[in-house]
């Protein structure tokens, strides 16, 4: 019993050095109940395999206690809102970021860091018939047929620069060898980071009741995507991608996909002084419209902003528009 009370000791040790070193957002007096983190009691059996080591606890993130999001100020129609900056690991703007919604395309940025992560960009991916044969009404479709064959590197810029689904599945069966082997790597991946408000059934975002995240979950996924992976934030800046491919009888193929976030469309222009990177869309008809950006403020330092749950793609650039306006100014301004 003593050893296995030691272990939840250990854990919880882990858990107050992450509030010791992490800064810039709240204060950590009272962590566990801010976070509302309960340790199993000691009559439960506890697994050690469930709680992994946080890797991002030796690089910055913002970590916002419930008690500490900027209710007063909180006046945007869309479900969620959140603006960070990333250089300082400072709230700038918080609403609603841990109530769980329904993320539609935006999930793809958690395939995106199991690709990185775990992925050589070398293989040669062949669609299957599972990917190609995607019959949701609706689905956003790369187009790709049974037994075409492209380098995985192309297939990801293709997945999230036009969010085509079918790239989703077949991304995730040459990752783990089928979609529900990944979605079990997506859910252990999101826990390792520390998002314990989410939970995926599929790589790519189609509705499922029980597929949901946080505003702040998809932050701490993107945080990590921008900050390790150069690869990433070449992908997003992309206005527009080529992808050269074979087909199963090794006919050359060649298609063109164009993003879907208007910034990079020069569709929408963000306010005077900021510089958009990139980043998500997601639409379902559950979900609303969301988007999760990178950005550049007047003053110099990189922006992570959120929208989730907006009622239709205009209400949603104009909040976003409204979030990237907040770059580089004080909460007193």
């Amino acid at each position: 019993m003593w050893k296995k009370r030691k272990l939840v000791y250990s854990f919880a040790a882990v858990i107050l050095v992450f509030a010791i070193l992490t800064t810039g957002c709240g204060d950590k007096k009272d962590f566990f109940t801010e976070y509302g983190i309960t340790l199993p009691a000691s009559g439960i059996s506890y697994d050690s395999s469930k709680y992994y080591s946080q890797d991002y606890l030796s690089g910055n993130v913002c970590v916002i206690p419930v008690s500490e999001q900027d209710k007063e100020n909180s006046s945007l129609p869309a479900d969620a809102a959140l603006l960070i900056n990333s250089d300082t690991d400072e709230v700038v703007y918080s609403q609603n970021i841990y109530k769980r919604l329904y993320p539609a395309s935006v999930t793809k940025i958690v395939t995106t860091l199991l690709v990185l992560k775990y992925g050589n960009l070398d293989d040669i991916v062949t669609i299957s018939y599972n990917a190609s044969h995607i019959t949701e009404y609706g689905a956003k479709l790369c187009g790709f047929e049974e037994g075409d064959q492209i380098k995985l590197k192309k297939l990801l810029y293709a997945f999230m620069v036009y969010s085509g689904n079918d790239a989703g599945i077949a991304i995730a069966e040459h990752i783990s060898g089928s979609e529900e082997e990944f979605v079990k790597l997506m859910n252990k991946e999101m826990t390792g980071l520390g998002a314990a408000g989410s939970h995926f059934t599929n790589s790519h975002g189609l509705h499922n009741d029980n597929h949901y995240t946080t505003a702040y979950d998809l932050y701490l996924v993107f945080n990590k995507l921008v900050s390790d992976y150069p690869l990433f934030n070449d992908i997003i800046k992309q206005g527009s991608v080529k992808a050269k491919y074979k087909s199963a009888d090794g006919t050359k193929k060649e298609m063109i996909f164009t993003s879907t976030v208007k910034y990079k469309l020069n569709t929408e222009t963000a306010p005077e002084g900021v510089k958009v990177t990139g980043g998500k869309t997601g639409t379902t008809q559950m979900a609303g419209s969301n988007l999760i950006l990178y950005s550049t403020g007047p003053d110099g330092n990189n922006y992570i902003s959120v929208i989730m749950h907006a009622s239709d793609v205009y209400s949603l650039y104009d909040q976003m528009n409204y979030l990237l306006g907040l770059e580089g100014k004080s909460k007193e301004e």
